[in-house]
């Protein structure tokens, strides 16, 4: 392996849900950098069960935990992962997760991101009364419960939810509990979305973590900074049946942090004409 301008280094990471385990050996393997847990309240940047909303975009919040982690220890370097649930940006009828990997480096000025957009994930909720047993069976099983957690809220009024859940009798007293609480009866019960709690999206995490050490490994063509890789897209792959720009990406665009360094990479040699506005209007 190529020297690492990270070996040696110890950062912080800004996370209270043991993602450490999924981006600690693979950072250490591909560029000999260390981790050094942060002693901070991520929370505060937000949260998956809504009692504290985000402010801004997943990418942008990555960012600011990794300087959160980096204030709390007093390190030049830091590293945070912030996660995204929804539909997926190419295929909106799929549920995804985006999980975001973003390592600051203020010796150098470095700010690198890198993500990855996964369909495997048990992002989902039920809402239920409490009666449909099987029904609750059934989100259970697909949500992957017991091996990863869930949580249960009122479906109505400001009861904070219960998380973590991972065995059958307590998911079922908490939507008991829930149902009472909530004015309308019913309780929502969901997948916990903490990393430390759901294995699958730790998986998506560490996948994150790899791109990030690839891109860390590859230094700029121009001025051999660290970090070159993509950092956006031109849309215009000509239609295969009659040549006419479509919205489909057409070249990748790759990049520097540090400086004005780009080059441009084919994506395709040609769109479905499905995406064409001539041929499919």
């Amino acid at each position: 392996m190529e020297a690492s301008p990270f070996r040696g280094v110890v950062a912080s990471l800004a996370t209270m849900h043991g993602k450490q385990w999924a981006l600690r050996p693979l950072l250490r393997r591909r560029l000999g950098l260390s981790l050094r847990l942060a002693d901070v309240d991520t929370d505060v940047l937000g949260t998956f069960t809504g009692e504290v909303r985000r402010a801004g975009s997943a990418r942008e919040t990555v960012v600011r935990k990794a300087r959160l982690g980096m204030a709390a220890t007093g390190s030049p370097v830091g590293l945070a992962s912030e996660g995204a649930f929804g539909p997926h940006p190419v295929a909106p009828w799929t549920a995804a997760d985006v999980e975001y990997v973003a390592l600051l480096d203020d010796r150098t000025g470095l700010t690198v991101v890198e993500h990855v957009v996964s369909v495997e994930t048990n992002h989902g909720h039920v809402v239920t009364d409490g009666r449909d047993l099987a029904a609750v069976l059934a989100f259970l099983r697909g949500v992957g419960f017991p091996h990863h957690a869930v949580v249960v809220r009122p479906a109505a009024g400001t009861a904070q939810p219960v998380k973590g859940i991972g065995r059958l009798t307590d998911v079922l007293a908490a939507v008991r509990r829930a149902c009472a609480e909530s004015a309308d009866g019913a309780a929502v019960l969901c997948a916990d979305l903490r990393a430390h709690v759901n294995p699958t999206r730790m998986r998506v995490i560490a996948a994150a973590g790899e791109r990030l050490a690839r891109r860390l490994a590859t230094p700029c063509p121009a001025c051999a900074a660290p970090g070159f890789g993509p950092v956006g897209a031109e849309p215009g792959l000509p239609c295969r049946d009659c040549g006419t720009p479509t919205p489909r990406d057409a070249l990748l665009i790759f990049g520097c942090d540090r400086c004005p360094y780009r080059s441009r990479r084919p994506l395709a040699d040609a769109a479905d004409p499905g995406s064409c506005p001539v041929c499919n209007p």
